[in-house]
């Protein structure tokens, strides 16, 4: 941008927006002012000089600015703001700001000043060279206000005027066409309001400006009233309205009156017209309107001119004629009237006055009307069609023969042929002209052609200045006319736009539009993206988390990878056919990675504490260390087997929680079957096992019988297991009883007891009531004693009654007497004599031994040879050999098994990451 339109449009950081003011109204006042200034002109012009704001133009749309606009240079989106935002505009229109006030229309010629002054160097339309501040213009000041190189208009005039082959009085502006007369042709460099001829650039004013008040008038149609001249500083363009107030402004009608802008004196106050209208009986019904009233619209009946004919027609139209003769009768009273149908008298006859015969050469003065007038005989020698040869044939009644039949000599119209033909015959040769016509560039080629060629009916067919276009245009001499049409560069939406000439679109960028981007998303998030504004080309990424629902049940959380919508196509000012015909279709979305989600899966048994982490894609289930532990379908045992996919029993319904259970998976294997007896408790409990294989339901009653002795121990009884288990303890107690007496001995004393068989202690433990023979140690004295006293005697000697055997209970308790001790030796006698036989029949002593000795006797070691003992040793290492080569085969083939199974397992999953995505199995 040229430094005196940078200037004049932002200013300089360093410069404060007083200095701008000052400079420009100082612009403005160093020039001398016009002599021939109204006198509004010159009192408004200190107000020139004080620093106003500008005022807030209202946003022009892109169909609101003309073509010939130079604001079409610029965007429509960029052109409400430029008025406020330019000082230099500011110091042009504070003048009239001060006079108009704040609601003037200012909005054109604010896009002019701004745009002028903002923009960078406009194009010349003619050279479409750019046109800087120091250049010489020339601007048109009819509509278009197009602003040119000043040689280029000169050249341009010369060659309009003088460049046809009849030379032109008029030229036209290269952009509206508006003819100018030659005299106006531009000789020098004038500014804006056409009073400074050269005027100096100055970096404070518009570039082309004189920096004084404009002074031109406001309203160039005199019958409009308006006087005054516009307050602005020199300016392109247009001027305002006329910001004058008129006290008594009459409307349309002129039925009221009121203050208004002089620039908006005629307006129309919304009332009935009531104007007479033409017909002068009716008025007008149209509200206030400017021009003349409309033709009345009244129906009604009315008769034709002639009076015969009655017809329902318009007021306006109520004078018509009918579609008759009028038949009237003339004043002759001989003929009729042959007119249509007429208002008023029929008229004179015209048969009556002079009369002459049919060629004119004999006159019958007193011929009557009714009479027909003879021929004189002479030759008629009238004028034939041709214009040069008289009628040969004797005066008759009709018209002449119209084709003339005389035989001349005639001359070709190009001159190359001359021959005797008949006068009506036109005589032309097959010769074609070779003139040039006045384009210069073709050649006649009319056959026999006068020399007055007509112009070139051939289409110019060059290429204009442009590069787009061919001027279209009957061929001329000369540089063709600019091209006449502005090329609109929009946004991709079309609501922004602006227009530059043809040919200068080729710099131009797009405008940047506000609105928004009206091409849908096609991702998930279509309702939640942030709205972005109208572009060209691809829309931008969708920036959201996917957010999609996976085939696991995760969410995916990559950024939006979801279809993208088709892009505009991309900013151009000549697309091809091509790329108009090509249908840009979206971009379908990629699928979602796998799901990188962490999560714990189980084993092949679900067993607690086995879970491992990995990534959700990977999930796969594994055999854990553990055993299976499923229970069996006998509900009682559980599955020893090492841990494995489980399988679903026939009696187990469909939907099991267990995810591993599984009747499709390959790797599913039933538990072990349970061949053990059944070892479930019986209810009521008891010691025998059930005969049945393991169950899950209830055990069958318990029919063995058992034996229960009595409590006494006297008889045996044998009850049902199920009967006497169901019994309660005092049932129990009183079934095992057997009814007769206890014969239990008692403890303390040898006797027996002698209650009803009754369980627990006997209750005659130490109140034995029987009778006992009490005697001495030597038993040579006896006496009988009470149970209980005999009990109470060996406590009382500090002897234990139990240790008593049954045959020597109450022995000793008596003292011995003398006879007692003399008995007592001749025993001893005889027991030595009884031990000394005993070992002398040693044979008698093992008839005499017990059998629970000869058993024990029985079960002692018999003494093992040498030969024994090594052959038992050899023969028990030879088995644990034996016994520890099983078992290493054993580890060693489940070894090999287990890695069998993990490469069984592998392939398996391979094959369905190739059914799920056969495309990288393809690749």
């Amino acid at each position: 941008m040229p430094s005196s339109y940078a200037a004049a449009a932002a200013g300089s950081s360093s410069r404060n927006t007083n200095r701008k003011f000052t400079a420009a109204a100082a612009g403005s006042s160093s020039r001398k002012p016009n002599p021939t200034s109204t006198a509004a002109a010159s009192t408004a012009r200190p107000s020139a000089l004080l620093p106003s704001p500008a005022p807030k133009p209202s946003v022009v749309s892109p169909s609101a600015v003309s073509d010939s606009d130079p604001s079409s240079y610029s965007s429509s989106g960029d052109e409400a703001d430029l008025t406020a935002s330019d000082s230099a505009t500011a110091s042009v229109v504070s003048a009239y700001l001060s006079v108009a006030g704040e609601g003037a229309d200012l909005s054109k010629v604010g896009i002019f000043l701004s745009s002028a002054a903002r923009r960078r160097s406009p194009p010349c339309l003619i050279c479409f060279d750019p046109i800087r501040p120091s250049d010489p213009v020339w601007s048109c000041s009819s509509s278009c206000f197009a602003i040119l190189h000043l040689p280029c208009i000169q050249s341009w005039a010369h060659q309009s005027a003088s460049g046809a082959a009849v030379p032109c009085p008029t030229w036209g502006c290269p952009k509206c066409r508006f003819a100018y007369p030659k005299s106006q042709t531009p000789t020098s460099y004038l500014c804006f309001c056409s009073k400074t001829a050269d005027p100096a650039p100055d970096p404070w004013i518009l570039p082309h400006s004189c920096g004084d008040v404009c002074g031109r008038r406001l309203n160039a149609n005199l019958d409009s009233g308006c006087e005054h001249t516009c307050l602005l500083l020199c300016h392109p363009g247009p001027c305002p309205p006329c910001p004058a107030v008129v006290p008594n402004a009459p409307c349309f009608c002129g039925a009221h009156r009121e203050p208004r802008r002089c620039a908006h004196q005629r307006y129309s106050c919304a009332g009935k017209c009531n104007k007479r209208l033409s017909c002068g009986l009716h008025r007008c019904p149209v509200n206030c309107h400017d021009g003349p009233c409309p033709p009345c619209a009244v129906q009604g009946k009315h008769k034709c001119e002639c009076g015969e004919t009655l017809e329902e027609k318009l007021c306006s139209e109520r004078v018509f004629q009918c579609k008759r003769e009028c038949g009237g009768m003339l004043d002759c009273g001989k003929h009729r009237c042959e007119r249509g149908c007429h208002g008023g008298k029929c008229g004179e006859c015209p048969l009556r006055g002079r009369r002459t015969c049919p060629c004119g050469k004999k006159d019958y003065p007193k011929l009557e009307c009714d009479a027909e007038a003879a021929t004189c005989g002479s030759t008629c020698e009238k004028v034939l069609g041709c214009g040069r040869h008289k009628c040969p044939e004797r005066c008759h009644r009709g018209p002449c023969d119209e084709t003339c039949r005389l035989v001349i000599t005639k001359s070709c119209r190009c001159g190359g042929l001359k021959k005797e033909v008949p006068c009506y015959q036109e005589l032309t040769c097959e010769r074609k002209c070779q003139r040039l016509r006045n384009c210069g560039r073709h050649a006649c080629k009319r056959r026999c052609c006068a020399g007055d060629c007509p112009p070139c009916s051939e289409t110019c067919d060059r290429k204009l200045r442009c590069g787009n276009h061919k001027c279209l245009s009957p061929c001329h001499r000369g540089a063709c006319s600019p091209c006449p049409l502005m090329k609109t560069i929009s946004c991709a939406c079309g609501k922004t736009c602006f227009e530059v000439p043809c040919g200068t679109e080729k710099n131009q960028k797009p405008p940047k539009c506000s609105k928004k981007c009206n091409i849908p998303r096609l991702c998930r998030h279509k309702l939640e993206c942030r709205p972005h504004k109208c572009h060209y080309g691809a829309c931008p990424p969708c920036k959201l988390t996917c957010g999609e629902e996976l085939s696991c049940g995760h969410l995916c959380k990559e950024r939006c990878h979801g279809p993208i919508s088709p892009p505009n196509p991309e900013f151009t000012l000549k697309p091809t056919r091509k790329k108009m015909e090509k249908h840009i279709e979206c971009t379908p979305g990629t699928p979602c990675p796998p799901c990188k989600e962490v999560v714990l899966v189980q084993c092949f048994g679900q067993h607690l504490g086995q879970e491992r982490a990995m990534p959700c894609s990977k999930w796969r289930p594994f055999p854990c260390q553990n055993l299976c532990g499923n229970p069996l379908l006998c509900g009682n045992h559980y599955c020893t087997k090492s841990c494995h996919v489980l399988e679903v029993p026939l009696n187990q319904p469909e939907g099991d929680p267990i995810a591993s259970v599984s009747k499709e998976n390959v790797l599913a294997e039933p538990c072990e079957h349970c061949d053990l007896p059944c070892q479930r408790v019986r209810e009521p409990p008891c010691s025998h096992r059930c005969p049945l294989p393991c169950h899950l339901s209830d055990c069958p009653p318990c029919k063995v019988l058992v034996k229960k002795p009595c409590h006494c121990g006297a008889m045996v009884h044998a009850f049902e297991c199920v009967f006497f288990n169901n019994l309660k303890a005092k049932e129990q107690v009183k079934v095992r009883s057997c009814g007769g007496p206890c014969h239990r001995k008692l403890p303390n004393c040898p006797h027996l007891c002698s209650e009803v068989c009754h369980p627990g202690i006997c209750p005659s433990v130490d109140q034995c009531m029987k009778k006992v023979n009490v005697r001495c140690a030597c038993n040579m004295l006896k006496q009988e004693w009470v149970c209980q006293d005999v009990l109470k005697e060996y406590r009382n000697s500090g002897r234990d009654p139990k240790e008593a055997p049954k045959s020597q209970f109450g022995v000793g308790l008596l003292a011995c007497g003398e006879d007692c001790k003399k008995k007592v030796k001749v025993q001893d006698s005889e027991l030595h004599l009884r031990k000394t036989q005993e070992k002398k029949s040693p044979t008698v002593e093992a008839a005499n031994v017990p059998k629970r000795r000869k058993r024990r006797d029985r079960g002692q070691e018999v003494e093992v040879s040498k030969f024994q003992e090594v052959k038992t040793y050899v023969l028990r290492v030879l088995l644990i050999i034996f016994l520890s080569i099983i078992i290493a085969a054993g580890l060693y083939l489940l070894w090999k098994g287990i890695f069998r199974l993990s490469d069984w397992m592998n392939e398996m999953e391979e094959q369905r990451a190739r059914q799920r995505h056969p495309r990288g199995a393809m690749l």
